[in-house]
């Protein structure tokens, strides 16, 4: 066990960002920490890398209780890395950003030499390691802050939005380097995103946040949406104005929908089907997870959906096919 976290909270003056009651984390995957903005993504990594001392909870890292005033407390931070979104770098070459936290420990010269050249190797930046730290791109910035907490030999990496700021060639290399760093380095993963789609093909398992508190599956499809009632005081949701959806709730004006993505039944676009809630959708992506298919289906919004992967080989289910899709009452909640 890497990390179990108990009654976890986190507060900012009156507001708490971070309610968590239980979350156990296994040694050496790759997690993601999906949810909007202010959901608690960057707070919770925060405290992970013994940054920030939680209001109150118990952390314990390897099974050792974490007090946040101890004198191990030094040590067990040299073990676990937070890459920031937005990294900053020392006005000087690329080797000596890397070199910096190396000196402090008191690592030898050459050793220091052979650390960097091989962290550089690893993220595809050692053409660089005499380059202006500060003129570099954006991509190649968040390469060497990479390569920078990978010179320490951490245990733990964990990375804020990694490919947020970055183009889409940097984002593939991104994402290869981080699966490099655990299978290669046997270093455990956590990362912050608001990608779905990212999330899914990166990482062995999602963890979804929402308003502070860890979130079932239901929650990985939340919409904006607007409460309408017709003459009949029936109330359905109106999401982004293209989709209505019948709800449950006495909630009026601007509200969030989620849709649980494990109760959207899918129909072929001919045959046989329910009649009422239907939606006519294109499958847009599927990404293969460890323990099914996610399909994404545009019906004029993104829509995600769980499927077995007995359910998608029997149905024959390919990108670019038309379907029917319905999401029942219980698929549905109003937050």
């Amino acid at each position: 066990m890497l990390y179990e976290v108990k009654d976890l909270k986190k507060t900012y003056g009156d507001r708490t960002v971070l309610d968590i009651p239980e979350l156990i984390l296994e040694r050496g995957i790759i997690y993601s920490l999906l949810g909007p903005n202010g959901s608690g993504k960057t707070t919770l990594l925060e405290i992970l890398a013994l940054l920030v001392p939680p209001k109150t909870g118990e952390i314990r890292y390897e099974n050792t209780r974490i007090d946040f005033i101890g004198d191990n407390l030094t040590s067990l931070r040299r073990e676990i890395v937070m890459v920031q979104q937005d990294p900053v770098l020392f006005t000087t070459s690329v080797y000596k950003n890397l070199e910096f936290g190396l000196k402090i420990r008191g690592v030898s010269k050459r050793e220091r030499g052979m650390l960097i050249r091989e962290s550089l190797d690893l993220v595809k930046m050692h053409d660089f390691v005499d380059a202006e730290a500060h003129k570099l791109s954006g991509g190649e910035t968040q390469r060497v802050a990479i390569a920078q907490a990978l010179v320490c030999s951490p245990k733990v990496m964990l990375f804020d939005e990694p490919t947020s700021s970055v183009d889409a060639e940097s984002q593939i290399d991104i994402e290869n380097i981080i699966r490099e760093i655990n299978s290669q380095k046997e270093i455990s993963v956590m990362f912050t995103t608001h990608n779905l789609t990212q999330a899914s093909r990166l990482s062995y398992k999602v963890i979804s946040l929402f308003e502070g508190r860890i979130a079932p599956q239901r929650f990985q499809n939340i919409f904006n949406g607007r409460i309408t009632t017709d003459g009949h005081g029936n109330r359905s949701c109106l999401i982004h104005d293209k989709i209505k959806l019948p709800v449950r709730t006495d909630k009026t004006g601007d509200v969030k929908l989620s849709i649980d993505p494990m109760k959207i039944m899918i129909f072929p676009d001919q045959g046989p089907g329910p009649e009422e809630n239907i939606f006519v959708g294109r499958v847009i992506q599927m990404i293969y997870e460890h323990d099914g298919v996610r399909a994404i289906a545009d019906i004029g919004v993104p829509l995600n959906i769980i499927l077995s992967r007995k359910e998608v080989k029997d149905r024959h289910l390919f990108v670019g096919d038309d379907l029917r899709i319905s999401c029942p009452s219980d698929a549905t909640e109003v937050l």
